[in-house]
């Protein structure tokens, strides 16, 4: 029994030294060991450390993390609006495929090289999408901010309050640097910024203003809406896809208690019953001891992917996971007969059947709503070109 004792305390102190000493090796290597140093690091730079943190260090808490950010901009009438008026995340019909498109796309051109074609490709699509939107002023630049700041953001209080341990400066200077470089590309203006568009000396500091507005602005704008509530329920449906009916009254309630309390009002949910808020703080606390202590880091060949590479004769690509609905996932034996799979049957939910929701894959310029299926193809990929030949990967910012 003393044996079996001894060699747990080995493996839990191994866990935890080893994460540690990953962590500090990766510092260790980069150029970046100081505040002044931030304002050098370039946009590849910066996606190569943001690329570890998504893809081997806290793939599960980042990708939940931009779901919640997601789904924070629903609390903005001026959003959510606009998405019921063109039912494509406001209806059963519509949202699943639109949820798979945005996840698609906000997932290609974060986890591809800034200066790679399937990720410059990926924002040109976003900015067509959006295009004639914000040409008939329906789309505010402020909405438009207050979403890219939610990326940066909500990763950064996810990864803070649920994971083993927080972003450190340099990760989170990353990250804004990272993003500062997408806002860019989608001519997204940081006027409303207090220190104006031009004029952050780091990703940090753009980090800390994007907070101090993006807080400001929810204040104002982040209010009770009937548009807020019908988006939260689709959503929390898509969410929640996988969930008995008999339960989806206790994961609503769970979805509602991870909302602070602004947001809750906005979409105008009654508060839950007090046990929730504990029983979810417990089990957060719980998953954080047992990543440190008894998870071994993720190598990099179990790294965390979602989107294969290009088929060499169609060059279309697949989603290798999926919602409430199969969308660009192909039929295999394991997307068939996992055990999530024969899960999903006996609920009676869709699975890959090859038939449906486009199991071929994907071009990059068809993802969207279906009525702009094979529209905006000329405009995309002149876009991407423009991007591509502006060489993303360098340093977004001023360097003194």
């Amino acid at each position: 029994m003393l044996l079996y004792i001894i060699g747990f305390l080995c493996y839990v102190l191994g866990c935890s030294v080893l994460r540690f000493r990953i962590r500090n090796s990766n510092h260790a290597r980069r150029p970046y060991q100081s505040r002044p140093s931030f304002r050098h690091m370039t946009t590849h730079e910066a996606w190569e450390i943001v690329q570890y943190l998504i893809t081997q260090e806290f793939p599960f808490t980042v990708a939940k993390a931009l779901q919640f950010a997601l789904f924070r901009t629903y609390g903005i009438p001026s959003i959510s609006s606009l998405l019921c008026e063109t039912t494509q995340l406001s209806t059963p019909q519509h949202a699943p495929r639109r949820y798979a498109d945005t996840t698609i796309l906000v997932t290609e051109f974060m986890v591809h090289e800034p200066e790679s074609r399937r990720c410059n490709e990926a924002i040109a699509r976003m900015n067509w999408l959006h295009g004639m939107w914000l040409k008939s002023g329906k789309i505010k630049n402020e909405d438009m901010l207050f979403t890219l700041s939610l990326f940066v953001l909500e990763v950064e209080r996810w990864i803070r309050e649920t994971e083993w341990r927080e972003m450190t400066e340099m990760e989170l200077c990353a990250l804004g640097t990272l993003f500062k470089s997408i806002g860019d590309a989608m001519s997204i203006s940081y006027a409303p910024l207090s220190r104006g568009p031009d004029k952050f000396v780091d990703g940090l500091e753009f980090t800390e203003d994007l907070r101090s507005w993006s807080k400001a602005y929810e204040e104002q704008v982040m209010v009770p809406n009937q548009w807020n509530r019908q988006l939260a329920e689709q959503t929390i449906d898509i969410l929640l896809c996988n969930v008995p009916d008999s339960l989806k009254p206790v994961g609503t309630n769970i979805i509602v208690s991870l909302m602070d309390e602004r947001l809750r009002k906005a979409m105008m949910y009654e508060l839950p019953p007090p046990m929730y808020p504990k029983v979810i703080a417990f089990a957060l606390q719980a998953r954080k001891l047992f990543v440190k202590y008894l998870m071994p880091p993720r190598p990099w060949a179990l790294r965390y992917r979602t989107l294969t590479d290009p088929d060499s004769k169609t060059g279309r690509m697949l989603f290798t996971e999926y919602n409430s609905e199969p969308w660009y996932v192909a039929a295999t034996f394991f997307s068939l007969y996992s055990p999530l799979a024969l899960f999903r049957r006996a609920l009676g939910r869709p699975v890959p059947d090859g038939k449906g929701y486009k199991p071929e894959g994907y071009h990059m310029f068809e993802l969207g709503p279906s009525k702009f299926e094979g529209k905006g193809v000329e405009e995309c990929a002149a876009t991407a070109e423009k991007l591509l030949n502006g060489r993303r990967g360098g340093c977004p910012f001023a360097v003194s």
